[in-house]
């Protein structure tokens, strides 16, 4: 019995598939389109967790010693085990000097070389170079082309890539270390074999550069060169077993000895922090693609069924049972969905590519090994072809479970208006999660924000799809009236056949709400942001000048000369650096990292204002004070007096006292440290830039006029005063000397393109295939109405009318969605109402437009010749 059945089914299948071809291509795309997405997404995440930093600096060398970049903090969340998490340090953990003689003397040790480095720039040209000791020339290694080894604090060795032409050993050239320009003898040119896309090399002696590093008591890493016939592994433990616990006296960082692919690790350190950062945004971006995808293919399968009810309702009135019907159902699926999803593989393989050269860098180039092409196509091909079976038999469900009287009147029957009580009441629900997660979003900061209004977008993208027929009887009666006047028999057409057929309208208005939502979402987030931290650095700058050394930096000396000049009337050096904050979001233990400003406490008056709400700024001072940002004071209890816990960029542990609150912390971070505090704990010690306050200014500000800054400094007076540091560039101050949120780099434009181009676009591509596959349902009622002459003007009108409908109706409610858990973010986060620019806007309403309208006008009209082809007899 059961084994006709199968049989049954399988015919029916069969010969079902080939007259629904057209209804089916809308699932194919959908399926081909998601399978794509969700194959280059798991190409991309499988790349960045094998991912390592290129091996160039140390391609000499067999083993490197450097100290752990991670930190670890454990807690005990609500109601279960201790949990520990971990995180990487933005800034490089040095080395004791003293290890170097214990990893010099572990067996099988042929030479242990210290290495540290400085930012360097050669030539009037400011051509950026890293400063290196000529002993640790064998780590890369570098070979003499050209002249002798510097001997002396004068000389040095250029790399051939940064040697200006022509140049020769005898030769003087320009250098600008430590801040500073001097002039070298060079003794000689040096080049490597392994040539990367690392910066070139400057050597000096290793005395001239440990005093150009500023700290001689610690090192950045340790070279090991093994003996002959030594193996990685063997090198690797026994130098731990002669290393110390700790990095350094007082630290609680371990150390590590790296080999082989793991050396990269060590040239530069913050490349693992960053591949963790893309990896939580890729999960969240991939988890958005997978909700999209299952919404799309579900709402697509649905309309293609409900377009069969009467089918399938007379096939239950002859005799086929509930099983039956849903199982021929899930066998047309289960083919369609199969070859979909294999295209959609193989396509996963170059959009994967694709994707993976947004996000490659130099620090971080992302592999491609040859399993992880196929296993990523073959795993999302597979997962959808699973998915799409159960998910059409289920659509089906409704309309074979009637009895077979039932059907026969069901055939025939209007389509029901109204969802089912199930499918209401969980829409419902929906709607009050997201209401409420939207409420929590505005009780909570940071990440716990984020993730609160994103869980309200989604249920509220999820509820309108439950909810659409209701949603759209509600837009017809706005939207009616105003149809109904723009043509009198075309609006009349448009009006009455969307009033009838709402869950048909709901089912088209589900895609552009997704497409609308998410995208305003993605886009105005950023931007809400953004605009706040420029307005607030825009309001806490009092600077009229800054000075700058593209490519380098400047040392705490280039303030305290600007100071000198007259008519300036304060000058604080800029230190960016990051900080770490163990704390509990919801009961589970966080690492957050933040971007901090190092600044000299007396030189603020005239350059920067914070806006101070409690404490006093002037006791900023020393090594151990700290100005907490106002909202973070309040997520941490704590004001003037008491302490809080940090751990500095290279994860020294420090409680500093807390001397003020500031309102100004989206412009300038939660954070303002002490110059002098911070400057020890950064790979380089160097601000990025002074700002300077002059007379001028001065006068503005207390409104005397411009004769009170007749004896204001220049620009030109201060770039006198900068010679000696070589390149130095004095201009009018902006808010993006001082904003602690960069302008948009490479790789956050690649995480707009990736979540709201490639995602977005996805959406849109729901949009066209949901309302193309709903127009070519409607072939019986396009040619009853030409049968009963409606001319084919009024039914292009008609149509375009629709589509009219659906477009404003799914901008305005996707708008809508949208606002709900912006607004709750952005009221958290910033105090502001959501913003996002209106160019955007008016883009994502001009592309949802023209894609609903190519989706209903083409094929009703062009691609339909039942259309306009009038039927006779």
């Amino acid at each position: 019995m059961r084994h006709g059945s199968r049989r049954a089914s399988a015919f029916l299948a069969r010969r079902s598939l080939p007259a629904h071809r057209r209804a089916w291509a809308a699932v194919i795309t959908a399926t081909a389109a998601a399978a794509a997405l969700i194959g280059a997404f798991a190409f991309v995440l499988g790349s960045l967790l094998v991912a390592q930093p290129p091996v160039e600096r140390y391609a000499g060398a067999d083993a490197v010693v450097a100290a752990d970049q991670k930190i670890s903090y454990t807690a005990k969340p609500w109601g279960s085990e201790p949990r520990t998490v971990s995180a990487h340090l933005p800034e490089r953990v040095r080395l004791d000097r003293s290890v170097l003689a214990r990893a010099a003397g572990a067996e099988g040790v042929a030479r242990a070389v210290a290495d540290d480095s400085v930012p360097v720039t050669v030539g009037g040209g400011g051509a950026p170079a890293v400063g290196r000791s000529w002993p640790s020339a064998v780590l890369t290694p570098y070979e003499l082309t050209e002249g002798r080894a510097p001997k002396s604090g004068g000389e040095v060795v250029l790399d051939t890539a940064v040697a200006p032409a022509g140049s020769r050993p005898g030769d003087r050239v320009t250098l600008r270390a430590d801040g500073t320009t001097g002039s070298y003898t060079l003794t000689g040119i040096a080049d490597t074999g392994h040539r990367g896309d690392g910066a070139p090399a400057v050597f000096f002696t290793e005395q001239r550069l440990t005093g150009l590093a500023g700290h001689p008591d610690t090192v950045d890493a340790i070279g090991i060169m093994a003996r002959e016939g030594v193996s990685a592994d063997a090198l690797r433990d026994s130098v731990a077993k002669v290393l110390p616990e700790r990095a350094t006296a007082g630290s609680d960082r371990g150390l590590r000895v790296l080999t082989g692919a793991e050396r990269g690790e060590a040239e530069r350190p913050d490349a693992l922090g960053g591949r963790g950062d893309q990896l939580a945004l890729l999960g969240s971006i991939g988890g958005s693609v997978l909700m999209v995808a299952l919404l799309v293919i579900g709402s697509t399968l649905s309309q293609a069924v409900r377009q069969r009810s009467g089918e399938l309702a007379l096939l239950r009135a002859v005799g086929a049972t509930p099983r039956q019907l849903r199982s021929a159902i899930g066998r047309e699926a289960g083919r369609v969905s199969a070859a979909a999803a294999v295209l959609g593989g193989i396509g996963a393989v170059p959009l994967g590519l694709a994707l993976r050269s947004l996000l490659t860098t130099d620090a971080l180039p992302l592999p491609v090994p040859l399993w992880l092409p196929f296993a990523a196509g073959g795993a999302a091909a597979l997962l959808l072809a699973l998915l799409v079976r159960p998910v059409a038999m289920l659509s089906a469900r409704g309309i074979t479970q009637l009895r077979p009287a039932a059907a026969l009147g069901a055939a025939n029957a209007p389509e029901p208006s109204e969802p089912g009580r199930f499918r209401t009441v969980t829409g419902l629900i929906l709607v009050c999660a997201g209401l409420s997660s939207a409420g929590v979003a505005t009780s909570q900061g940071g990440q716990a924000a984020a993730a609160a209004a994103s869980g309200a977008a989604t249920s509220l993208v999820i509820a309108v799809a439950l909810l659409g027929p209701w949603i759209a009887r509600i837009a017809m009666r706005v939207l009616g009236a105003p149809v109904r006047r723009m043509g009198r028999v075309s609006g009349f057409l448009a009006a009455r056949t969307a009033s009838a057929h709402t869950r048909r309208l709901g089912a088209a208005l589900t895609p552009i709400v997704l497409v609308v939502a998410f995208v305003c979402v993605q886009l105005a987030a950023g931007s809400t942001m953004e605009r706040a931290s420029d307005r607030q650095a825009s309001a806490a700058l009092k600077a009229d000048l800054v000075a700058t050394a593209p490519g380098a930096g400047l040392p705490a000396g280039a303030a305290e000369a600007v100071r000198e000049v007259p008519g300036v009337t304060a000058a604080t050096g800029v230190l960016r650096s990051s900080v770490v904050l163990a704390h509990r979001e919801v009961g589970e233990p966080k690492l957050d990292r933040f971007p901090v400003l190092g600044v000299t406490a007396s030189q603020l008056s005239g350059t920067l204002d914070p806006r101070v709400t409690a404490g006093d700024l002037d006791r900023l001072t020393g090594r151990g004070t700290v100005a907490v940002g106002a909202d973070r004071a309040d997520d941490l209890g704590v004001g003037p007096g008491d302490t809080v816990e940090l751990r500095l960029g290279d994860g020294t542990r420090v409680r500093p006292k807390v001397v003020a609150l500031y309102e100004r912390a989206l412009g300038l971070g939660e954070f303002l440290l002490p110059r002098e505090a911070l400057a020890p704990h950064v790979t380089a010690a160097l601000d990025q830039s002074v700002l300077i306050g002059t007379a001028q200014g001065a006068g503005k500000e207390r409104g005397a006029g411009t004769e009170s800054g007749s004896g204001a400094a220049s620009a030109a007076d201060v770039r006198k005063a900068l010679a000696p540091y070589g390149g130095v560039q004095v201009r009018p101050a902006t808010a993006d000397d001082i904003r602690i949120a960069p302008p948009v780099s490479d790789e956050d434009n690649a995480m707009i393109i990736i979540g709201v181009g490639v995602v977005g676009g996805f959406a849109l591509l729901s949009v066209i295939s949901t309302l193309a596959l709903i127009t070519t349902g409607r072939r019986g009622e396009f040619r009853l109405l030409r049968m009963v002459g409606t001319g084919r003007g009024q039914l292009r009108r008609m149509l375009v009318l629709e589509t009219g409908l659906v477009t404003v109706a799914g901008l305005v409610i996707g708008t809508v969605v949208a606002a709900v858990p912006l607004t709750a973010f952005a009221v958290s986060a910033t105090g502001t109402a959501p913003y996002m620019p209106p160019v955007q806007y008016g883009l994502l309403a001009a592309a949802v437009t023209v894609s609903a309208l190519a989706a209903t006008v083409l094929p009703g009209t062009s691609g339909g010749r039942f259309v306009l082809k009038r039927r006779k007899g």
